[in-house]
């Protein structure tokens, strides 16, 4: 007889090792019986589960939803937002739009950021690319470098919805 395959999908695992420890008969620790279910699922222990089912985490819809108002229907940024966290977000847009492990001069990364924004502030941009880590400079500032990193969720999420 042929095994059937039953997926099974738990919201809150401590939550339900906690409602399978009442009805255990010798009732074991709440740690021995996350360690229980984890091995009964195929993992070394409880750590082990968790380490290789890490949640991802969500991108917040309203703080993205807030980053796009200052875009205009081309994806160019309209007007510098007035909140750190808003700005942040909108710098990561640009910063993709940025050639990538390319040096870059004064001139070349300002005619860029010229053409991606409406109120040419090359200078506020870089500045804040900087502070966010996300340019790096060198110590004349006459070259700049993409830091390649990967953008949070929110950013992410604020890309994808301007990407033409």
């Amino acid at each position: 007889m042929t095994r059937e395959t039953i997926s099974l999908e738990i919201k809150d695992l401590k939550q339900f090792a906690k409602a399978l420890r009442a009805e255990l008969p010798n009732t074991p620790s709440h740690v021995e019986t996350l360690g229980l279910v984890a091995r009964a699922a195929g993992y070394r222990n409880f750590q082990h589960l968790r380490a290789q089912n890490a949640p991802k985490p969500v991108a917040d819809d309203k703080l993205v939803a807030r980053a796009l108002e200052h875009f205009d229907d081309k994806g160019q940024l309209k007007r510098w937002p007035g909140k750190t966290r808003i700005q942040g977000l909108c710098l990561w847009v640009l910063w993709a739009r940025l050639p990538a492990r390319q040096t870059l001069t004064e001139r070349d990364i300002s005619g860029l950021i010229d053409a991606m924004t409406l109120f040419r502030d090359a200078a506020q941009i870089r500045r804040g690319m900087i502070e966010h880590a996300m340019l790096t400079r060198n110590l004349d500032g006459s070259a700049y470098d993409r830091v390649e990193q990967s953008p949070p969720p929110e950013a992410l999420a604020l890309i994808a919805k301007l990407a033409p």
